[in-house]
């Protein structure tokens, strides 16, 4: 319902803005013929008009961009109040039959570990709402050290496959062309969390069983390159770039029965840019799987990354 009201104020605010510029035009042209002998009258009408012009078009686009941006927002709220609403249920639940009634020892481990990982996936939820109002900030107040993005890797793999619950085949870490150990400089943190949300977003996406390849490489002699495939939904390819906007959700049936706040794959992007690099997403098509890839400079003495910096630390 609010989708359709939605699109109907959209197509309002259109409508209503080819039909002001329509008016523009027909009056600018009225003008001009009225004042054919009245040069200065001509060119000062002319101007006049284009600016009103000018104005109609750039406040519709606004109001519409307004629209679409409430529309996101509004979806956001709705994402993040389930994703704490449901977990603090969940774990409101098991305390009360806890309470409430004995139970097996095995029975009680069992409602332990599921409160934890309700606990996780609220914390998670928090963080990424925090980080993304605290990012700028961060950025400007923290150091960077030197990290080992294999090892970074590594340990995101090893978190996502405990906190989802997933067989040891389900994510695999190919082994760095040339056993060179790939250091960048950044804020551990952060780049954690980048790494994080891209294989939590390709377990999410993967309901008929999750398959994740994760490759390191380095590109052009100065960068180190992480690329995560899976074979989860995919994407159509206009929504490459969309998908790093903040509280974007791709639209779609499929897509929206998965749960998310639209905020992951935004920090990602800003993450990674705030360390000198990018992070692009491809697919060959729906249901054939999604790649994001992440590029980050290397980190070298002098501050000249090189391949035979990153060869001397070879395994």
């Amino acid at each position: 319902m609010n989708i359709t009201r939605r699109r109907g104020t959209i197509a309002v605010f259109i409508t209503l803005g080819v039909l002001l510029t329509g008016l523009t035009v027909f009056l600018n042209i009225t003008w001009i013929l009225h004042n054919e002998g009245h040069l200065a009258l001509l060119i000062l009408g002319i101007i006049f008009f284009a600016i009103l012009v000018a104005g109609v078009v750039l406040n519709t686009i606004f109001l519409v961009r307004e629209v679409r941006r409430n529309e996101r927002q509004d979806s956001f709220l709705n994402a993040v109040t389930h994703e704490l609403k449901t977990p603090i249920a969940s774990i409101r639940l098991y305390l009360e039959t806890l309470q409430r009634r004995p139970m097996e020892e095995a029975q009680r481990q069992q409602f332990y570990s599921s409160m934890l990982a309700d606990s996780d996936r609220l914390l998670t939820t928090v963080e990424q709402v925090l980080k993304a109002g605290q990012l700028g900030q961060r950025h400007r107040l923290q150091s960077r050290t030197l990290i080992d993005l294999g090892t970074l890797v590594a340990e995101c793999v090893t978190i996502t496959m405990q906190r989802h619950h997933l067989d040891k085949d389900a994510i695999v870490l190919a082994p760095v062309p040339g056993g060179v150990r790939l250091r960048v400089m950044g804020i551990v943190e952060d780049l954690r969390t980048a790494v994080l949300n891209v294989l939590d977003n390709a377990v999410k996406y993967s309901p008929d069983g999750v398959h994740v390849r994760c490759s390191l490489l380095i590109t052009h002699y100065t960068w180190a390159t992480l690329q995560i495939a899976d074979t989860g939904v995919g994407l159509p390819p206009d929504q490459y770039k969309r998908i790093f906007r903040r509280f974007y959700r791709v639209p779609g049936r499929t897509m929206q029965r998965i749960k998310g706040t639209g905020l992951g794959l935004f920090l990602v992007r800003n993450i990674l840019r705030q360390h000198g690099g990018d992070a692009v997403a491809s697919s060959p098509g729906l249901n054939q799987g999604t790649t994001v890839t992440l590029t980050l400079p290397l980190a070298a003495s002098n501050g000249v990354p090189t391949l035979e910096d990153a060869s001397m630390e070879k395994a």
